[in-house]
């Protein structure tokens, strides 16, 4: 009843929550991607989307159609596998962002490690500036980061959010002195990010606590020590935006092939884009 490529077109829409980025994605036009949606919008006979010319947003029936959608297109490529008799093998090292951590990454992991148990998978877990630096010097086979800012359109786009600030319940910010900050250590891009913004607002600032691993900073944060930077999406339990402070801007977050792209890196970063909305929900 639905087509693949039609679904996948969805998927790729849904996560990109555009038009144009998933016609990029794709490698087709973006009158194609329209016509998809609107095939698969007759055949459930349900809007998907509510889009003008501004936004572009799931609706009910959309959000059902996810989980769906990742089902049967997972059915198509274990059949495909099974009788193309392609197994996979050999080393794949893989970096994934620290901002990752709490979502549902690992059942993608899980699910391309069943498929292809014969690919040694070796998980990095960084922050995106590293694992851009990583990368580059051909330590990494494949990285999902964040993208370093404004311009920067490396790799393929599986997400796009906002930057918000976050903080315990009840934390206020006293506008008359200097931000308490929950940062990342350099080279970390949201940290990069929180400090321009502020600098440039020319708002006063300090340290409350850094600390390189994710649960360290939530931890700091649940304590009500300060402020820190986060992707909308992905705001921790016990945690919630903060007001009163400068707008921190949208974030991409994509994947990146190294010099030398494999069969096992290409095999991955399908997986991953196929799932890409599940790494925008907490798991």
């Amino acid at each position: 009843m639905y087509d693949p490529v039609q679904l996948r077109t969805f998927l790729t829409v849904a996560q990109t929550l555009s038009f144009t980025q998933a016609a990029d994605r794709l490698g087709v036009r973006q009158s194609t991607v329209s016509q998809h949606v609107r095939r698969l919008e007759e055949a459930t006979g349900r809007a998907l989307f509510v889009r003008d010319t501004h936004s572009v947003a799931l609706t009910e029936d959309g959000e059902a159609l996810l989980g769906f959608a990742r089902t049967i297109l997972e059915a198509h490529e274990r059949a495909a596998a099974w009788f193309t008799g392609t197994r996979l093998r050999g080393r794949l090292r893989f970096g994934a962002s620290e901002d990752f951590v709490l979502t549902r990454l690992p059942e993608i992991l899980e699910g391309f490690r069943h498929e292809h148990p014969e690919v040694d998978l070796e998980l990095s877990v960084e922050l995106s500036g590293t694992l851009h630096e990583r990368l580059d010097a051909g330590r990494l086979d494949l990285v999902l980061a964040k993208r370093r800012g404004p311009g920067d359109e490396r790799g393929r786009l599986v997400w796009r959010d906002r930057m918000v600030w976050i903080g315990a319940e009840g934390l206020r910010v006293d506008p008359e002195r200097p931000v308490p900050l929950i940062l990342f250590p350099p080279p970390g891009i949201t940290r990069a990010r929180a400090l321009e913004v502020l600098e440039r607002e020319g708002r006063s600032w300090r340290i409350a606590c850094t600390s390189g691993s994710l649960s360290g900073l939530i931890a700091a944060a649940r304590a009500g020590l300060g402020v820190m930077a986060h992707t909308k999406g992905l705001i921790p339990p016990g945690l919630t935006r903060v007001g009163g402070l400068p707008e921190l801007g949208p974030v991409e977050f994509a994947l990146l092939q190294g010099r030398r792209p494999t069969p096992a890196g290409e095999a991955l970063a399908a997986a991953v884009l196929a799932g890409g909305d599940r790494l925008s929900r907490p798991a």
